[in-house]
């Protein structure tokens, strides 16, 4: 059964279409990419190596990479737009993915 405001009935439902957005290899890493230089940032910032200003460029930067793989390499509309929370969430289980290797980088 789907919810009206996300179309899915769970992550788990959701995460399968969210791969599909994500099967060309350059925007996954593009991707990947982003997601790293955020955990950088937040890290830095944690550090105290960084100013807490940075965290204006973590949004900038995850976002950035993967719109770029979207528009440029997917050729599809990010799934951000209609589906933010679950897409958030797919972002770092992809990333988790690549990382162990369930997906290739």
């Amino acid at each position: 059964m789907t919810t009206p405001t996300t179309g899915f009935a769970s992550f788990r439902e959701f995460y399968p279409f969210y791969l599909g957005e994500h099967s060309n290899r350059t925007s996954r890493r593009l991707h990947v990419i982003g997601s790293t230089v955020v955990l950088v940032l937040i890290g830095l910032v944690l550090a105290q190596v960084l100013s807490p200003w940075w965290l204006f460029a973590v949004p900038v930067c995850g976002y950035g990479f993967a719109w770029v793989g979207h528009f440029f390499f997917e050729h599809n509309k990010p799934a951000t737009f209609k589906h933010p929370l679950y897409s958030l969430m797919g972002d770092w289980v992809m990333y988790k993915d690549v990382l162990t290797g369930k997906i290739p980088f």
